[in-house]
């Protein structure tokens, strides 16, 4: 699942792209095939850490998936 990193926070993605005009018609990111369509990824600090993307409208995003062990 996609989330937006806020203040220390994850937020649901559903919370702030339904509005977006980039979003797919069930609100959602566009994320297809490991992807994120409607934004871009950011440059990882270290290896080991989780993919980052950033939306247009200036958001961060990560797939919480990837922050398993």
């Amino acid at each position: 699942m996609l989330v937006f990193l806020m203040n220390e926070q994850l937020v649901p993605s559903h919370q702030v792209c339904q509005t977006c005009l980039l979003a797919n018609v069930n609100g959602s990111p566009r994320w297809q095939g490991g992807t994120l369509r409607c934004g871009r990824a950011l440059p990882k600090l270290v290896a080991s850490q989780p993919d980052l993307y950033q939306c247009p409208m200036g958001f961060q995003l990560t797939n919480v998936d990837c922050l398993e062990d």
